[in-house]
């Protein structure tokens, strides 16, 4: 296992200078617009000797070089547009703290309603359930998995942010110090990990139930009950396990749309605000964040996965091709 861990992280770190040299690359791309401010006024002289400044006049290989360099020296640069001459770790790590707020607020009751819910319906596929009760879990959270993936979520955050400021008699944007504003944006949050969690554990513990232990439990006189939730639920729950750092992970930087549509002054409102001002440099820093939080996330879960389930192991069986 030791082995396989070291070729993973290796993989990872490979994925992730490839992520961060592309990123780089291409925002080289953009109008140099983005590394000024007040760019209109400025003399072309004064430009010229700014770009000189900055390195990037130079070969672009040689801008990537010195561009990883800072990277481990843990320099992320300056703000260009959004906050001149400000650092940007120090704006991230302004920012960072109401994200993660936000972030694992919303995770933890995305997997307390979603959690259950997949149970429910999951427990509706078993021959011996027929009460009312179990079935519309089901009906219910079939109809709701399918609006939340079918639907736009734009649509429906916008709908929560309408009707839903309305009917709690608050602000449709975000406020610190009233805590009523916090429910939307967090209900927003949590729809999508809500629908997650539901349809896949209702999908794996389906297949739990066809297997042939099931059958050789039920023979052996076990209870329903015991068999969904000694045996079925737990089976099928590590399947799941892998996705759940990359949740977190998320949670850091926080959501980009909903922070941005109740104003919330978190990770995902900062990127919106950078991207509107063309802050090249912030912009080339908060998507290397959101690109490799996705990779570090993916390993993370392989590796949790593979501790948590001793069953799964990863030497190649003597004869196997």
């Amino acid at each position: 296992m030791l082995k396989y861990i070291i070729k993973r992280i290796l993989a990872a770190l490979v994925t992730l200078t490839i992520i961060v040299s592309v990123v780089f690359i291409l925002v080289r791309q953009m109008p140099i617009e983005g590394y000024f401010d007040n760019f209109e006024k400025l003399d072309q002289s004064v430009i010229n000797a700014k770009l000189v400044q900055m390195g990037l006049t130079r070969p672009i290989h040689i801008q990537l070089i010195n561009f990883f360099g800072k990277l481990f020296r843990g320099d992320l640069g300056t703000s260009a547009r959004y906050s001149v001459g400000v650092s940007i770790g120090q704006l991230i790590a302004a920012k960072a703290p109401v994200s993660i707020l936000f972030g694992l607020v919303s995770m933890v009751l995305s997997m307390l309603l979603g959690i259950p819910l997949g149970l429910e319906m999951a427990r509706s596929q078993t021959k011996l359930s027929t009460a009312f009760a179990t079935k519309f879990f089901d009906w219910f959270g079939t109809i709701f998995i399918v609006f939340v993936n079918a639907v736009p979520s734009a649509v429906y955050h916008i709908f929560i942010q309408e009707y839903g400021s309305r009917a709690l008699n608050t602000s449709m944007l975000f406020s610190r110090g009233n805590w009523v504003t916090w429910v939307l944006p967090v209900v927003s949050m949590s729809l999508g990990g809500v629908a997650y969690y539901a349809m896949w554990l209702r999908r794996y513990m389906v297949d739990e139930l066809n297997r042939d232990y099931v059958s050789l439990a039920r023979a052996k006189g076990v209870t329903s009950k015991n068999i969904m939730k000694s045996h079925v639920f737990r089976n099928a729950f590590v399947p799941m396990i892998q996705y759940i750092p990359g949740a977190i992970l998320f949670t850091v930087v926080g959501s980009i749309y909903v922070e941005s549509l109740y104003s919330i002054p978190g990770m995902g409102g900062l990127l919106v605000d950078v991207i509107k001002k063309q802050d090249n440099p912030m912009v080339q820093i908060l998507v290397m964040i959101y690109s490799c939080i996705g990779v570090v996330g993916l390993l993370l879960g392989d590796l949790m996965m593979a501790v948590i389930d001793p069953r799964i192991t990863f030497v190649k069986k003597e004869g196997a091709r």
